[in-house]
């Protein structure tokens, strides 16, 4: 008794959700194996994230060190470089997970 008039195959429906959570559950702990890696100023910043967006490596030239506001300025842009660069490596595994919600 699955069907019900004006509501289809809630049966098929609720596998096809179950589904995708499962595929959807597989997809983040991939991401969360997965780095990216922004640069900026030649190097002299490395910020290393993963797809879940956790920090797992920052390297700073020494030469930075002296300064402190140069320091920063170039920590946050390495920083949101990196954060980019993840949003979009999770856009891409998990936008096609989102198209079967019709979003």
């Amino acid at each position: 008794m699955d069907k019900l008039p004006g509501l289809g195959d809630m049966g098929g429906m609720l596998k096809q959700l179950r589904q995708l959570q499962s595929d959807l559950a597989k997809a983040q702990k991939e991401l969360a194996k997965e780095t990216v890696t922004a640069e900026v100023a030649d190097g002299a910043i490395k910020v290393v994230l993963t797809g879940d967006q956790r920090v797992t490596s920052l390297e700073i030239s020494p030469e930075l060190a002296a300064d402190h506001d140069k320091l920063a300025k170039l920590l946050m842009e390495g920083m949101n470089q990196a954060l980019e660069a993840s949003r979009e490596m999770a856009k891409d595994r998990l936008g096609p997970l989102s198209q079967g919600l019709g979003l």
